[in-house]
């Protein structure tokens, strides 16, 4: 059996208290584990720790379903089915006695991919909403993000190409001081186009040394 969770070492703690005298395996950080023997064990990894083992795992618990979907990321359905997939792979086929157990609501979309073993109807649905939404890979957004002022003298300098639609820019909270982000989005056939403005912007800022760093990120997965 093996458990992928967050805070593996605790988990191996609650394990080991609950199956005392039991063998237990923990890989996650420096404390990778590459392979294990096929002898009865409780395995506990981190996502992307896993290791493998002989024959393949007799049963996987996906724990804490909902802190990989929760967060606040464009891509965190699809990271978080490429980990359980990945994980539920490492496991014995069904005909072969293998289990796999998402500790998750079943009726998500990604849940569903996972149990239906179908990551491309999943890929399509994902691109299906990007595309009525805006969001990339279906348009191309870059994210200009930095103090308020230079972020604003920044977009406000930049030339930018037909298509193309500026949303912001906005604060990105108390924590953040004075920082902002300005968002460009552009259909794809302007990408170039849009790259190179923002290029030539920075370049004529440069060339000005004026103070206050911007950062920019094309196709961010976190978007404000």
């Amino acid at each position: 059996m093996r458990a992928v969770v967050a805070g593996a070492r605790r988990t191996a703690e609650e394990l080991a208290r609950a199956f005392p005298g039991t063998h237990m395996v923990v890989s996650g950080g420096a404390a990778t584990v590459t392979s294990v023997p096929a002898v009865p064990a409780l395995v506990v990894a981190t996502p992307g720790a896993e290791p493998l083992a002989e024959g393949g795992y007799a049963a996987a618990v996906l724990l804490d379903g909902w802190v990989l979907l929760g967060r606040p990321s464009l891509a965190a359905a699809q990271e978080a089915l490429r980990r359980w997939l990945n994980a539920a792979a490492l496991v014995a086929t069904g005909p072969s006695g293998g289990t796999v157990i998402l500790v998750a609501d079943a009726a998500l979309p990604a849940a569903q991919a996972l149990i239906r073993w179908d990551p491309v109807t999943h890929a399509e649905r994902e691109l299906a909403e990007r595309e009525v939404l805006r969001f990339p890979p279906a348009v191309r957004i870059a994210a200009v993000t930095g103090p308020a002022e230079t972020v604003e003298s920044f977009l406000a300098e930049t030339t930018l190409p037909a298509g193309a639609e500026l949303i912001g820019p906005v604060a990105l909270g108390q924590a953040s001081e004075d920082r902002v982000q300005g968002l460009i989005r552009i259909p794809r056939s302007g990408q170039l186009a849009l790259a190179a403005a923002l290029r030539a912007a920075l370049a004529a800022r440069t060339a000005r040394k004026e103070a206050g760093q911007i950062r920019i990120q094309l196709d961010p997965a976190e978007l404000i």
